[in-house]
């Protein structure tokens, strides 16, 4: 199947009162795993490169982008290719050329009105590439092995006014939001603000993304989506995943030295986290 763009998916997803799921990708593995996943489940996905990926990939983007469009092309379901958490102009620059359809770009470190000017300037050079583009506002926190500030402190979530306005003014297609969600959870115990997640679909028209949402318990990310998020990113879920399995693996095969072996079995065990996770957003 032909590669498609996360713009039409979240579009879509957005009119079915639903949401797509964009999972991160690290390794093949991971690459195989969500098409896997996202094929038994029936439903279309995002493949999601991080620029901490890249980085650990020696910095280059084109032989994992390559492999997912690649692996994208030969899928049953409709697949994207997004570059996510991107803070440097250079890899921005190549996401167009390396089969990307869109960027999340981050500048919700900077303050208020640096975080817009960067935005701003960013929307401006992803759109003349024809990148759809997705951006942050508050603090979701956890990048970067920092520890996350506390997601109900005071200031740490999006003002929905502050959202409305920077929206119009960046002129992006997606806005990250902080709703009690953090970054890189282990644990499945984040409690969403759905008042204010309901405040912030009211105010602003471009569809909502939540990040961090490997640490939303099962019934928080239904009422999520019911609230207004049409994208939901997933990055460590498939991790704690892949790692538990290969642990479990090693641990009755202490033997083991063909890595064949515990990449199949940490392989299928992120297949069937995506295959879960894309049934709670898109259910049948």
């Amino acid at each position: 199947m032909p590669l498609t763009t996360t713009g039409d998916l979240v579009t879509r997803a957005r009119a079915a009162r639903t949401a797509v799921a964009a999972f991160n990708i690290i390794t093949l593995e991971h690459i195989e795993a969500v098409i896997t996943g996202a094929e038994s489940a029936g439903v279309p996905v995002v493949l999601q490169v991080s620029e901490n990926a890249v980085r650990f990939r020696q910095g280059r983007l084109l032989p994992l982008a390559r492999a997912a469009v690649a692996a994208a092309e030969r899928a049953a379901v409709p697949v994207a290719l997004h570059l996510d958490h991107v803070r440097t102009d250079a890899l921005l620059r190549e996401a167009a050329d390396a089969g990307f359809s869109s960027v999340m770009y981050d500048a919700s470190h900077l303050r208020y009105a640096d975080n817009l000017a960067a935005t701003r300037a960013a929307a401006d050079r992803a759109h003349a590439q024809g990148l759809w583009i997705e951006a942050e506002l508050g603090e979701i926190g956890g990048k970067d092995g920092r520890p996350p500030r506390d997601a109900h402190a005071p200031g740490a979530r999006t003002d929905p006014s502050e959202a409305r306005a920077f929206v119009t003014d960046a002129g992006v297609d997606a806005l990250a939001v902080a709703v009690g969600n953090v970054h890189a959870m282990t644990t499945r115990t984040a409690t969403l603000d759905h008042g204010l997640l309901r405040r912030l679909r009211t105010c602003v028209d471009v569809p909502l993304v939540l990040h961090g949402s490997s640490g939303v318990p099962d019934d928080e990310l239904t009422a999520a989506v019911a609230g207004g998020i049409t994208k939901v990113n997933v990055g460590t879920a498939l991790n704690q995943a892949m790692t538990g399995a290969i642990r479990d693996y090693l641990a009755t095969h202490p033997d083991a030295v063909d890595s064949r072996g515990y990449l199949a079995v940490g392989r299928e065990a992120m297949a069937c986290a995506v295959q879960r996770i894309s049934r709670r957003l898109s259910p049948a």
